[in-house]
């Protein structure tokens, strides 16, 4: 994995679902940090939102990381089922996909199941991800590892990225994980 062949990928971290998630304060703290980090290394980010209409918009703390990017609205559970997320991802040619987002059991676990399946790299990120119960969380990991996704967590992830202490990035992802 590296900045140039990798993109994340945000689903669903709308307000009236994110409230609900188990674990929340660790979730929105490594999204920051995700986010941040995508930034500092100038990787793409898709992001999806789950019929907005009913659901509402992705949380304010995470939109303002996410300026000049569009949300890609979707009804399917899975992010392939969104023709639009499709034609991004497959436009930007990267080869590596970082899942972040809710519901680790249902959407992220799909949508891992079927990138896997059209022959992408997939990293889901375990304190990145979440569901409204701890059962749910550790199925839906269980699933992806078992579809080939592979499971890291946020600063596991930075650190892979980096890949040497000598990399320009180096002091701001320091300071993110610090």
């Amino acid at each position: 994995m590296t900045p140039e062949t990798s993109v994340i990928v945000l689903i669903d971290v709308q307000t009236a679902l994110a409230r609900l998630m188990h674990e929340r304060a660790r979730l929105m703290e490594n999204l920051v940090r995700l986010l941040s980090a995508a930034r500092v290394f100038a990787l793409p980010i898709l992001w999806l939102e789950q019929n907005p209409r009913h659901l509402g918009r992705t949380e304010p703390e995470l939109c303002a990381l996410l300026e000049g990017h569009t949300p890609i609205e979707k009804l399917s559970f899975s992010a392939c089922g969104a023709p639009a997320f499709l034609a991004q991802l497959e436009s930007l040619r990267r080869p590596t996909v970082i899942l972040c987002g809710i519901e680790t059991h249902v959407c992220i676990w799909q949508t891992a199941r079927d990138l896997r399946a059209r022959g992408y790299t997939v990293h889901v990120v375990s304190d990145a991800v979440a569901s409204r119960t701890p059962h749910n969380y550790a199925i839906g990991l269980q699933r992806c590892a078992a579809a080939g996704a592979v499971i890291t967590s946020t600063e596991m992830l930075l650190f892979e990225l980096l890949a040497t202490a000598a990399a320009p990035q180096f002091k701001d992802i320091l300071r993110l994980v610090k």
